[in-house]
C-alpha cells in the first residue's frame, strides 16, 4: 500500500490555508493547518508529518523561529513560503533549518512539484543501500553506518537531516574529486529542483559546522567543493 504523507502547513492567510488544505488534500495528502506559530510547533510535535509548509510571517512567532525549534528536535524537511524576494532572506531561512523555499505569490503547481521532489529525496534515502549493510565507514573521526543511516563522533551520535546525509555520502563516494555546485545539486537534490546552487552552500557549511569537517570539505574558487578525507577505513 503506497503511503499517504502528512503535511503541516502553518498558515495564518485563511484564504491561502484553505486553497493549500483543498489542493494537497486532492493531491492524496494529508493535510494538518496550523494557523501560528504555537500551533504549528505543537501539531508537528503530536502528528509527527512528513513536511511541513512554512509560512515565514505568522501572527506570534516568527516562521524563522519555528523553523530553528522544528529541527532542533525533529527531523522533518520543511519549505519556507515567504514574501521576501531576498537572497539573504532565504539563506536565512536555509540556516535556519529549511531545506528549499517557496516566494509568494506562488504556483500550487510550483508547490505541490518542491513537496514531490522532497519526498522523491526521502525515499531514495531510505532505500537500503546495495550490498554494504553490514559496512562501517571510518574516516575524519566519524563513524557512519549506511544500513541504519547514523554518524558518529566520539561515540556521540551527530543528528543529521536527510539531505544532510546524502549530501555526505555524496561527498564520501566522490572523495578526492572536484565536484560543481550543479552537480552536487543535481546528484543530491534532484534534477527537478528549483532552486539554486546557493542552497548548496548554505547546506556544505551546516555539515562542516555539524561534522568538523572544514579542512576536508575543501572549497574550489569559481567551482565548487572537493572531499579530502583523513582516516579512512571501511570495517
Amino acid at each position: 500500500m503506497e503511503k499517504i504523507y502528512k503535511i503541516l502547513v502553518v498558515e495564518d492567510d485563511t484564504p491561502i490555508s484553505e486553497l493549500l488544505n483543498y489542493r494537497l488534500t486532492k493531491e492524496g495528502f494529508k493535510v494538518f493547518i496550523a494557523e501560528n506559530g504555537n500551533k504549528a510547533l505543537k501539531l508537528s510535535f503530536t502528528e509527527q508529518p512528513d513536511l511541513v509548509l512554512l509560512d515565514w510571517q505568522l501572527p506570534d512567532i516568527s516562521g524563522l523561529e519555528v523553523c530553528r525549534r522544528i529541527t532542533d528536535r525533529q527531523h522533518i524537511p520543511i519549505i519556507m513560503v515567504t514574501a521576501r524576494n531576498m537572497v539573504e532572506d532565504k539563506l536565512l531561512g536555509l540556516e535556519a533549518g529549511a531545506d528549499d523555499y517557496i516566494t509568494k505569490p506562488f504556483d500550487m503547481r510550483e508547490v505541490v512539484a518542491r513537496i514531490r521532489a522532497t519526498f522523491r529525496r526521502l525515499e531514495k534515502a531510505a532505500e537500503p543501500p546495495e550490498e554494504i549493510s553490514e559496512i562501517q565507514l571510518s574516516f575524519c573521526g566519524l563513524n557512519v553506518t549506511p544500513s541504519t543511516m547514523t554518524v558518529e563522533k566520539d561515540g556521540q551520535e551527530i543528528e543529521l537531516t536527510p539531505l544532510e546525509y546524502q549530501l555526505l555520502m555524496f561527498f564520501y563516494e566522490n572523495r578526492g574529486q572536484a565536484l560543481s555546485r550543479e552537480k552536487i545539486l543535481a546528484a543530491v537534490w534532484g534534477y527537478d529542483y528549483f532552486g539554486n546552487t546557493r542552497t548548496v552552500d548554505i547546506h556544505v557549511l551546516r555539515l562542516r559546522k555539524k561534522l568538523d569537517l572544514e579542512t576536508e570539505i575543501r572549497t574550489i574558487f569559481k567551482i565548487g567543493y572537493i572531499f579530502e578525507p583523513q582516516g579512512l577505513n571501511d570495517i
